[in-house]
C-alpha cells in the first residue's frame, strides 16, 4: 500500500529536465553510432521525395512511421549495446548474442523502411518519369 510520501509528484520542472536528457541521449547516439548519419541521409532523401513526388497524406504517414521505426530500433540497439558494454568487455557468447539481435532489430526496421519506400515512390517516380 503506497502512502502519499511514496507518490510522485508531478512537476513541470522535472519534465522539462527529462527532455534535456532525452536530447543528450541523441547526441550522444549520434556522436558514437555512424549509422545512425546514414539513416538520417536516407530519411532526408524520402523526405525529399516525398516533398517532390506530392505523397498523399495517408503516404506521408507511413512514410514516416517506417522513418521512425528504424530511429527507435537504432536508439534501443544504441542503449542495448552500451548496456552490455557496462556489464561486460569480455567478448562472450551470451554478450555477442544480445548485440547481435538488437543489431538485427535494427536491420528488420530498416529493410521494412526500404520495402514500404519501394511500395510508396517507386510507383510515383514510374509516373513522373
Amino acid at each position: 500500500m503506497s502512502t502519499q510520501k511514496d507518490r510522485k509528484v508531478f512537476s513541470v520542472r522535472k519534465r522539462m529536465k527529462s527532455f534535456v536528457y532525452a536530447f543528450k541521449g541523441i547526441l550522444a547516439a549520434y556522436t558514437s553510432e555512424h549509422n545512425l548519419w546514414i539513416h538520417s541521409i536516407a530519411a532526408a532523401l524520402a523526405i525529399f521525395l516525398a516533398f517532390i513526388l506530392d505523397l498523399s497524406s495517408m503516404e506521408w504517414v507511413v512514410v514516416i512511421l517506417v522513418i521512425g521505426l528504424v530511429f527507435i530500433t537504432e536508439f534501443i540497439n544504441t542503449a542495448i549495446e552500451a548496456l552490455v558494454d557496462l556489464y561486460t568487455l569480455e567478448h562472450t557468447p551470451l554478450a555477442g548474442k544480445i548485440k547481435d539481435v538488437a543489431a538485427a532489430a535494427v536491420l528488420l526496421s530498416a529493410i521494412t523502411a526500404a520495402i514500404v519506400g519501394c511500395i510508396v515512390f517507386i510507383p510515383k517516380i514510374l509516373k513522373f518519369i
